[in-house]
């Protein structure tokens, strides 16, 4: 347990029961002390697949370690269910694929201390370790974005009463993207600081397949509830990228124009159409390879899904079009945490109109 000095705290890990899970435990168990007093895993793999986690829990982490279910709702969801089991005043949230520094506990302890009274969360330092003998790859360099990203819950502490007051989590995040944007603006704009603390953890690249950057393109639904939610500036408040979805709407248009001028019989436009199409895609391809290790099976993964991406990510932007068309902008919550029911239910925050 920590002393009088320290401030209490939990650690709430959402998992899907990666092998890394036991490697995130073991750092934290020798991260010094103060130790949580509580470190809550939230099985949040889908409840078709109901059997033990299997992870190896360290003995110095045993009695003050809980698992509860998730239930497949994603990490917002899960995170919701972790920091509402606990009732320490400090909740840091780490990954199930994470691995805390040495140091990382008195880090932690030091940098909540040094919090203000107005200051609302506390943000870790995120290292991703590359490949030095090699340029990395393009998920390899997709994942040390991490390490300029803004509120990351990869190593990210609230107070709970800040957690109380807007809310949580939105459960309408269903993946590991922008739901910790979202929750940072609107902590901010329930006027709270957000601080960057000392504490380094490490986020190792996970392993993936040729097609993880076309299952990214899912992320384009979650921009559109940002939109919906903060308003269009929050890419410039959150420290976010753009990204190329105008190029990518572009490319997809021009290859939708072929098509359709191929079935109108109008053999000119469609050629100009496709040409554009190749050239977009081609623009893309060597965008991606260019800073890469440009390894034969690196450049085949580029080629493949630069052709896929653009449309790929035009239908999920399409579909966040219609699955948040009547998310209403979020609305600011009073300090006496007073809101009024939310009518769609989900634990979600409450927006401006309903």
């Amino acid at each position: 347990m920590t002393n009088g000095a320290d401030p209490s705290y939990a650690v709430v890990i959402p998992t899907l029961g990666r092998p890394s899970l036991s490697v995130t435990l073991a750092a934290l168990a020798g991260a010094g002390a103060p130790a949580p007093e509580r470190v809550v895993l939230v099985d949040d793999r889908p409840l078709t697949d109901c059997g033990p986690l299997d992870v190896a829990v360290p003995p110095a982490l045993r009695d003050r370690i809980t698992v509860v279910a998730g239930c497949g709702n994603g990490p917002a969801a899960a995170r919701n269910t972790g920091w509402r089991s606990v009732a320490q005043e400090w909740v840091a949230f780490l990954d199930d694929d994470t691995v805390p520094g040495p140091t990382w506990a008195a880090d932690l302890a030091a940098d909540l201390a040094a919090c203000g009274p107005r200051t609302g969360g506390s943000q870790g330092t995120i290292v991703v370790p590359l490949p030095d003998h090699r340029r990395p790859t393009d998920w390899e360099r997709s994942t040390a974005g991490l390490e300029r990203s803004l509120w990351i819950t990869a190593d990210m502490a609230y107070r709970r009463a800040v957690l109380e007051q807007v809310g949580g989590f939105d459960e309408r995040f269903r993946r590991a993207f922008r739901e910790d944007a979202d929750l940072a603006l609107r902590v901010v704009d329930a006027g709270w600081d957000l601080a960057r603390g000392a504490r380094t953890t490490l986020h190792p690249v996970r392993p993936a397949d040729r097609w993880v950057s076309l299952r990214q393109q899912a992320g384009n639904a979650d921009d559109v509830l940002m939109n919906r939610l903060h308003g269009r500036r929050w890419w410039h408040r959150a420290g976010a990228a753009r990204g190329r979805l105008p190029r990518h709407l572009a490319v997809t248009g021009c290859l939708v124009g072929a098509a359709a001028a191929a079935l109108g019989r109008r053999p000119r436009a469609c050629l100009a159409l496709t040409g554009l199409w190749l050239a977009g895609s081609a623009e893309f391809a060597l965008a991606r390879i260019a800073p890469g290790p440009r390894l034969a099976d690196e450049v085949t993964t580029m080629l493949l899904t630069s052709a896929a991406i653009p449309p790929a990510a035009g239908y999920h932007w399409a579909v966040g079009l219609l699955r948040h068309r009547r998310a209403a902008p979020w609305r600011p919550v009073p300090e006496d945490g007073h809101r009024s029911a939310d009518p769609d239910g989900g634990g979600r925050p409450v927006p401006a109109h309903h």
